[in-house]
Order: C-alpha cells, then structure tokens, then sequence
C-alpha cells in the first residue's frame, strides 16, 4: 500500500474520511517515479494532513510514491472500525464479511504478531490476545 491510496479510501462502513493511518514495517522502492506535485488531489497520508494545509515545498511527492507500507493499521475516526494492512494490502472488508473465518483467523493472526505495537484504540476492540 502507498501513503497515496489514503487520498482515495474511506471507511467503508460509514464513509468517513480521511482515515488514520499507523504503520508497523515499510520498505523503500528502487524503482524512481516520475510524479507531479502534489500528486495527490486532497489528502496527504505522508503529512496526515489535507493538501491545502501542507506548503508545496513540503512535499515530495517523487519519494512518498516509492514508499511501501507492508504492514499497518488503519483506523475510522468516526466510527473507531480498524481494519489491519497485510502483505501491503489493506483488507477494508465490511463487518460482515469480516466474520468469515478464512479473513477472521488472518485477523487473529496479524493481532497476535503487531500486538505489542497496535494502537490501545485497536487492543480495546478485539477479543485476540497474545499467547
């Protein structure tokens, strides 16, 4: 996942945005891009502020788009849903479908390996503790 994709994303279960975002392991691409500035229209996830409050020279936009969030959270200021990034892929499933066992033990999982470094708003929500 790039800090990019939280200019697009919104929970999905009451629509609030911008969501929270913390991350638990990045890695630098090699690969260099080529981006104008700022390359995001109304959000930046980097600065975790919207683009009309952020200067331009501030921004480096061609170095935030080579950023890979491997694992994380993100979490909906409004309605407190969290949903974890997994292998650089955030599972935002609604409620619902969360309960399905195959994404409820990755879930369980990925609580048990980042529950020393999850948010307390996070610990306070699940039933997985660690073992």
């Amino acid at each position: 996942m790039r800090y990019a994709l939280l200019n697009l994303l919104a929970c999905p279960m009451c629509k609030e945005f911008p969501l929270k975002l913390y991350v638990f392991e990045k890695k630098l691409l090699d690969k260099k891009f080529k981006v104008q500035t700022p390359f995001c229209d109304l959000y930046c996830g980097l600065k975790s502020k919207y683009i009309k409050e952020v200067k331009r020279e501030e921004l480096n936009c061609a170095e935030c788009v080579r950023i890979d969030i491997i694992s994380g959270v993100i979490i909906c200021p409004r309605c407190g849903r969290w949903y974890p990034i997994i292998d650089s892929i955030p599972w935002m499933y609604p409620d619902a479908r969360r309960k399905h066992p195959r994404i409820k033990s990755k879930e369980e999982e990925f609580i048990r390996k980042y529950w020393d470094v999850l948010p307390q708003e996070v610990k306070s929500k699940v039933d997985v503790r660690p073992e």
